[in-house]
């Protein structure tokens, strides 16, 4: 089966990324050339969760392509706040738009709006599961700046459990051959099993380690995340965490001259300000990075027949997801989807193990 929805880049070939890359590559070089490439289209932005850079930069694009943009940042200034449902928010938004980016709290959801949309659906971030455009963003500034996705050693450091950009940059890269990773972490905020499996799945070569100072010696990028206090079930939980691993000039002083560091931002404390004027601190230009990867994916999912995005078989369970985060506990029609992975049921949704 296929579909014109970016859900998870999983989904997608490694042939797609590099088109998507070629594509923003392509823009960059010649921006006016791509001015009424949107010309009468129309992007919904829904976001039910704050953002500053995946909304804006959205919404960007597409003013950058000639199209134009409705939506909301805040679900209470729409009829979400009378109790509407998500299908219905999506059917009737399909009517108006052409495409749509969603970034919501809860795990799945993107998912569960593809069933409902008349148009393309791009998963904007889904709770701490998903971020695919941010990966895309990541991606193509790896692309400009190291010249390669391949044989690269990348650090990823902070709250792998929740950071849903971690979990799409790890997927994807893992693609590539001959790429490894340090998975640098407190023990409570290591990357999910499924991640590893991931890993392993691919033959990718990993370590795990609880020390920052020692594992960015000889790391080609460095990733690093913040400790997100909006995941955490009490504020007692997210202060023992937040000011573990913090990135300063001494820690930095024993990497290479060569590594990069990216961020997805917002930052908090993560990052000393004193680094940000260091050539290897790449995370405000991997912004610009990420507005060229989202107009590179607007105009394929709008314009390109061929691309289309394979999607996994799934099947009707005879259990529902119980999973608390998962869009199917606040949403009840939604079908139990599911898959099967070595041996064990999965939500199509959350990508949790149903039990």
């Amino acid at each position: 089966m296929t579909n014109k929805n970016l859900i998870d880049l999983e989904a997608m070939s490694t042939e797609q990324i590099d088109k998507i890359i070629r594509k923003a590559k392509k823009i960059m070089q010649s921006p006016p050339d791509f001015r009424h490439a949107c010309d009468g289209k129309i992007l919904a932005t829904l976001f039910y969760e704050p953002s500053t850079r995946t909304q804006m930069s959205f919404q960007t694009a597409m003013l950058k392509l000639g199209g134009r943009t409705i939506g909301f940042d805040n679900p209470m200034n729409s009829s979400v706040s009378k109790g509407e449902s998500l299908k219905d928010t999506i059917k009737v938004i399909s009517g108006y738009a052409d495409i749509i980016a969603i970034r919501h709290p809860v795990e799945g959801t993107a998912m569960a709006a593809s069933l409902y949309a008349d148009v393309p659906v791009i998963n904007c971030g889904d709770g701490g599961h998903l971020h695919p455009t941010q990966t895309l963003t990541d991606i193509v500034t790896l692309s400009s700046e190291k010249g390669r996705l391949d044989n690269l050693k990348i650090g990823v450091c902070g709250d792998l459990l929740n950071g849903r950009t971690v979990h799409s940059l790890i997927k994807t890269l893992a693609k590539y051959s001959n790429n490894s990773f340090v998975l640098i972490s407190t023990e409570e905020l290591s990357v999910p099993l499924y991640i590893i499996d991931i890993l392993e799945k691919n033959g990718c070569k990993y370590e795990i380690s609880n020390s920052l100072a020692d594992a960015i010696v000889d790391l080609d990028v460095l990733y690093m995340t913040r400790i997100q206090r909006e995941r955490f079930k009490s504020t007692e939980e997210y202060e023992a965490q937040k000011n573990i691993f913090v990135l300063d000039k001494e820690k930095l002083d024993k990497a290479r001259q060569d590594m990069i560091i990216l961020h997805p931002l917002p930052r908090v404390n993560e990052i000393t300000v004193d680094i940000d004027d260091d050539p290897r601190a790449l995370y405000f230009k991997q912004a610009q990075y990420g507005m060229y990867g989202r107009m590179a994916l607007i105009l394929l999912l709008l314009q390109d027949e061929d691309f289309v995005i394979e999607s996994r078989e799934a099947n009707i369970s005879d259990h529902k997801c119980n999973n608390p985060k998962c869009i199917t506990q606040q949403e009840e029609y939604l079908p139990n989807l599911s898959y099967e992975k070595k041996g064990m049921i999965m939500c199509d949704f959350c990508d949790k193990r149903i039990d």
